[in-house]
């Protein structure tokens, strides 16, 4: 019985909030993106691990910002790579100014319907400070806090081993060429 408390307990603890990681994982003890999870925008359970293998942008997004635009050349890199291996996956943040107020289901009804989005989406996520999702908490110490999101449309790039490869900041658009160049050689080989 204690054995089935400490099970619920543990389920309990690393999915508030839907901050879901592996069992025993924590942003401090994670090793790769891979002992992640986040809840999809549509309310499923969306591990990271289910993209090993796979090259990730991990984008915080906002429908009301200046950057917002930045959501077509995602949406254009994902149609460009996706079939090499390359997953993006927004994830959408109302940390910066109040810029994504809405809900899931206004969200994911925006993007599709002003960009065509078609790329995985995350439910909404605290990115900076304290309450920042586990990921984000665990890429700002890999990378160093001077690489933690500023703003929306911050990037995180993971190599297909799970290993952060790099930050491109807001102002990197995913069209760019350091960005396209970042891509590229972050793809499965």
């Amino acid at each position: 019985m204690v054995n089935v408390a400490r099970a619920i307990l543990l389920v309990a603890l690393t999915t508030v909030g839907g901050w879901a990681m592996t069992a025993g994982a924590t942003a401090a003890a994670a090793e790769t993106a891979w002992d992640f999870a986040f809840t999809s925008i549509d309310g499923d359970a969306m591990p990271l691990k289910a993209y090993e293998g796979k090259a990730l942008l991990v984008v915080n997004t906002a429908s009301r910002c200046g950057f917002t635009p930045q959501y077509e050349g995602l949406q254009a890199l994902w149609e460009r790579y996706r079939d090499r291996g390359l997953v993006v996956i927004g994830v959408p943040s109302n940390d910066f100014g109040g810029q994504e107020p809405g809900s899931a289901e206004q969200i994911k009804a925006f993007c599709e319907t002003n960009f065509a989005v078609d790329f995985p989406m995350t439910d909404k996520y605290p990115v900076t400070g304290a309450d920042a999702h586990p990921f984000y908490r665990w890429a700002a110490a890999s990378l160093g806090a001077d690489q933690a999101p500023r703003w929306n449309f911050h990037k995180y790039l993971v190599g297909p081993d799970g290993k952060l490869v790099a930050a491109l900041p807001t102002r990197v658009d995913p069209t760019s060429e350091p960005a396209i160049a970042a891509v590229e050689k972050a793809l499965p080989k």
